[in-house]
């Protein structure tokens, strides 16, 4: 006779409030003089979401038992000691046709949430207690189910479920005595590894062309790594420590519509905290051409900014109307009171006015990402640091 599995129960309260999640991963980075060594201890990051549910008296006292219910050895009690099915109410969408009572499938577009075959959905009305659906398959855009649909009243929206498990203290703030806050902390159990390009590709690694970017301010830092030698009593010897120049940088991103954030987690994904490391152009319009390129030319004429040692090797970013085009600097001379660089041949016109940017090749500066969503965006910041590619 075979086992029957009972799933963990559903938490049942709706998201009515913002949702944040928690990427980590784990990195250790070994420095040397002249670069560092990356390994990656763990390749799919712990996911850890904390919702805030808006209640009235009956739902914040139903979360107290629920909560309380593991530690009373109540028969089928969850609680901190065992596992939740949980709604990932921050990828929830509404189904592209109508839902019916008797329905073995429903409409929605799959691409852009977590749906998993064998799995489950939660449907929610109007911010009320989530229903739990079996899933047999996950086409491109439907769920084929396990079982046919029950009652449908209205309308429902729809978000995949994930196991968890709770990792942190229930936290309720009263505004009245029949409305409160109720924060939950969960960490995902079954971790699936999204890693995939999303974007352009310079010398095998992504580059970040983000438009929120050029909406936001970049905070920069830079730094030598030296050590201060001071014996308190005469002058201060400064000794570098490291042979690499550390530029860093904090940036924001924001991300709107269930496409772009589905991209950004992507992304997100194949970082993999503080491992892979990928280009971002510095926006900052260091080089001002002095004068325009031909597609073949290989000669790039601009104001000085710099040695002309300080040029080679590094990467520049041509910001052209019919898109960037991404170029290694492997030798500069001087030109009178200009400098002219060289570079493999655009293939294309460079007007005068085409922006010019330095390119940066960069990393995480951490292993943990925080996303916070709201109904309609995603935003999230965080430092990356220049290291070689």
């Amino acid at each position: 006779m075979p086992e029957i599995v009972i799933p963990p129960p559903l938490w049942p309260f709706a998201a009515a409030q913002s949702v944040t999640e928690v990427l980590e991963w784990r990195t250790d980075v070994l420095l040397s003089r002249a670069g560092e060594q990356r390994i990656g201890r763990r390749t799919v990051p712990r996911e850890i979401i904390t919702y805030q549910h808006r209640l009235d008296a009956l739902g914040l006292a139903q979360a107290a038992e629920l909560a309380r219910a593991g530690a009373t050895g109540a028969t089928g009690a969850t609680g901190f000691v065992g596992e939740w099915l949980l709604p990932l109410w921050h990828m929830a969408g509404w189904p592209t046709a109508r839902v019916v009572e008797g329905a073995s499938e429903i409409a929605v577009d799959t691409t852009v949430a977590d749906y998993r075959a064998l799995g489950f959905a939660a449907l929610a009305v109007d911010g009320a207690a989530a229903s739990l659906i079996e899933i047999a398959s996950v086409e491109p855009a439907r769920l084929v189910l396990v079982a046919p649909l029950g009652p449908v009243s209205a309308q429902p929206i729809i978000a995949p479920v994930r196991r968890a498990i709770m990792t942190a203290p229930l936290s309720v703030s009263r505004r009245r005595q029949s409305d409160g806050i109720l924060s939950a902390t969960f960490t995902l159990l079954d971790g699936a590894d999204l890693v995939a390009s999303v974007g352009p590709q310079y010398l095998g690694h992504d580059v970040l062309l983000d438009p929120s970017l050029l909406r936001q301010p970049l905070q920069s830092t830079l730094l030598r790594a030296v050590e201060y030698v001071d014996n308190g009593f005469g002058p201060i010897a400064v000794e570098p420590a490291r042979d690499v120049f550390q530029r860093g940088e904090t940036i924001s991103l924001h991300d709107y519509g269930p496409a772009a954030r589905w991209a950004r987690r992507r992304w997100l994904w194949s970082r993999r905290g503080r491992q892979r490391s990928f280009w971002l152009p510095t926006w900052g319009w260091e080089f001002k051409m002095r004068a325009a390129m031909t597609s073949v030319g290989t000669l790039l004429r601009v104001a000085p900014i710099a040695d002309l040692t300080g040029y080679v090797g590094r990467h520049i970013m041509l910001d052209l109307p019919s898109g960037p085009l991404w170029r290694e600097i492997t030798g500069a001379v001087a030109d009178g009171a200009d400098h002219r660089l060289s570079i493999a041949a655009p293939g294309v016109p460079v007007p005068i006015a085409t922006p010019v940017h330095w390119l940066s090749h960069v990393r995480l500066d951490a292993d943990r990402v925080e996303i916070g969503h709201n109904a309609t965006a995603s935003a999230t910041s965080f430092t990356v640091i220049e290291v070689a590619p």
